[in-house]
């Protein structure tokens, strides 16, 4: 990383920012530039301007690149398989019809909601949304009515539990650096999420999905004919194959947070055994192979082979733009801006729980990761908060809560996230901006404004 991290390079690393984003708007938006080139060309001016050495871009790229292909591209590509399945067997079908049985058509969105915000508990937040992505379109499917009705609930809602509450990494790791402790933290946020995914991500959500009329022109999940319903699969069936990774997943949390805590040792076999199938992408891969042989009755293996094939040509694009949402965040966070603008933040003088939400905020919209953000911030301020002697342990938790409000907004062009959910709904650059941006950034705000206001009362 070139020497920049000090408070006089701020400015001029801050309209590198400014700039690269803007490049990169007009490449896509005005000039119709395909999203992976802009990235790639925007990265590379990015990495020169900021003054990473010559030897150090393509690396620096690469690694980045890599990083978030590790991340993703196993999860949505045995996601994809899965739900390709599910789709043309029928299964998404059976769990939509029940859903809209037991909610009604008009509670639909809410109902997909709820089920997110009890798969997001243990799950991250792009693992959740391949489970869900079957589901979304069938309701949508069935109603004939766009997309973002459906699908914004249900994203809203994997990114609170991803972002606010404890067993996912951002909060603990926060969490650890700021010595809040884990239960009065999962308790606190929780009371914090479930109000802002109602008022932000249901109720906004909502109006923004019925305001964008997306219509359904997905390719990953296209319109089939319609299964007849004694050929469909068990209720059963579906629930086990969606409900096997998130068990499986849940798993790897709780045993990771028990030996986090002491109260298991980490060396055994049988618990190294359950944190490897508890690994997202392992879980991912097991409920596959269950699903495989749960529908080789139906079908033949070619047939299946044929639709995991299927399954996985439309989502080349999604993956390779969404390493590259990750590469433009890499360089942004090689530049050294994040740490520049928390290091001149520090200094303002303003409430410690206030100055938790800007520093996250700015480090969030520079480089990208919610997660790098959150740690980032916490990191930071742990000293700050260990002098202060007037903090209670409720003040530490609601101060996680802010980090993780900041570093949640403004989700744009320099977040893997960003991409993710527009590729995977096949939404614009604009749209996306109009509508996930806006309603994340309302989310943070909304969940910054309920952490304030518990700081103020307790």
């Amino acid at each position: 990383m070139p020497e920049l991290i000090n408070a006089a390079n701020t400015p001029f690393l801050l309209s590198v920012t400014v700039g690269a984003i803007a490049l990169l708007l007009i490449l896509i938006i005005r000039l119709k530039v395909h999203a992976f080139i802009a990235l790639l060309v925007v990265s590379v001016v990015t990495a020169f301007a900021a003054g990473i050495p010559s030897e150090k871009v393509i690396p620096t790229m690469t690694s980045s690149f890599g990083n978030t292909l590790a991340s993703v591209a196993l999860l949505v590509g045995l996601g994809a398989m899965i739900a390709k399945i599910l789709e043309v067997s029928g299964g998404a079908q059976v769990l939509a019809d029940t859903l809209i049985g037991r909610f009604g058509p008009q509670r639909a969105p809410f109902a997909l909601g709820i089920t997110s915000l009890i798969f997001g508990f243990p799950i991250f937040f792009d693992a959740g949304l391949i489970v869900m992505l079957p589901i979304i379109f069938s309701v949508a499917y069935r109603f004939k009515g766009p997309i973002l009705i459906y699908a914004l609930p249900v994203a809203s809602a994997l990114a609170v539990m991803h972002a606010f509450v404890p067993p996912h990494p951002g909060p603990v790791v926060a969490a650890q650096f700021l010595n809040a402790d884990i239960g009065l933290l999962l308790m606190i946020g929780l009371l914090v999420a479930l109000p802002t995914w109602y008022l932000g991500g249901y109720l906004f959500g909502s109006y923004l999905g019925s305001k964008f009329k997306v219509e359904l022109e997905n390719t990953l999940f296209s319109p089939t004919a319609s299964v007849a319903d004694n050929e469909q699969p068990k209720l059963m069936t579906v629930l086990f194959i969606l409900l096997l990774p998130i068990a499986l997943i849940a798993l790897n949390t709780g045993i990771s947070t028990l030996i986090a805590a002491g109260t298991i040792q980490n060396n055994s076999a049988i618990t190294n055994t359950l944190q490897f199938m508890g690994n997202t992408p392992i879980a991912l891969l097991i409920t596959l192979a269950v699903c495989l042989v749960l529908f080789s009755q139906r079908y033949s293996l070619q047939t299946l082979q044929d639709l995991c094939e299927a399954s996985l040509k439309p989502i080349c694009s999604v993956i390779l733009i969404t390493g590259a949402g990750g590469m433009f965040g890499g360089v942004l966070r090689a530049s050294g801006i994040g740490d520049a603008l928390s290091n001149s933040m520090q200094s303002m003088g303003l409430p410690v729980i206030l100055v938790a939400f800007i520093i996250a905020t700015c480090i969030r919209v520079a480089q990208g990761s919610a997660t790098v953000a959150l740690t980032t911030t916490a990191a930071l301020l742990g000293p700050l908060i260990a002098a202060d002697k007037s903090l209670s342990s409720i003040d530490h938790c609601l101060i996680v809560i802010a980090i993780a409000c900041g570093a949640s907004v403004l989700s744009h062009l320099n977040d893997s996230g960003f991409w993710l959910v527009s590729r995977l709904f096949q939404l614009d650059e604009k749209t996306t901006l109009k509508t996930w941006t806006v309603m994340i950034t309302l989310i943070g705000l909304i969940g910054f404004t309920i952490s304030a206001i518990l700081s103020v009362v307790f």
